[in-house]
């Protein structure tokens, strides 16, 4: 029973830093701000540091494919950022409380942040 509990906690610490190292390698600038737990918990942090804007990556409305960011307000120059922003007033609109939805999914979301140039 200890031996499962350890591979367990174990398989679910080097999934924590693997998805860590990933994001680390994506940028500094804007990372999730959301994670699914092996145990299927949901984490959010609900605050957002000054300078940065919260948004969530979902195409479709898939609940699966959902992620939410911290952008630093430096991507709202981004020309491919702008171009996700205007997709998401036309399909959502602007009129809700609360982080962003853009229509994309998380890895395309990831894409778009890892290319923006400085």
């Amino acid at each position: 029973m200890e031996v499962i509990i350890r591979r367990k906690s174990l398989k679910s610490l080097v999934t924590k830093v693997v998805k860590g190292l990933a994001f680390l390698a994506l940028s500094k600038r804007a990372y999730p701000i959301s994670d699914i737990d092996d145990d299927g918990d949901e984490e959010i942090v609900t605050s957002v540091p000054e300078g940065h804007f919260a948004v969530i990556a979902m195409e479709g409305g898939d609940e699966e494919e959902k992620k939410r960011f911290m952008i630093e307000l430096d991507y709202l120059t981004d020309p491919a950022f702008l171009k996700l922003l205007e997709m998401a007033k036309e399909e959502y609109g602007f009129q809700h409380k609360g982080a962003l939805a853009l229509p994309c999914t998380p890895q395309q979301l990831r894409n778009i942040l890892h290319n923006h140039q400085l």
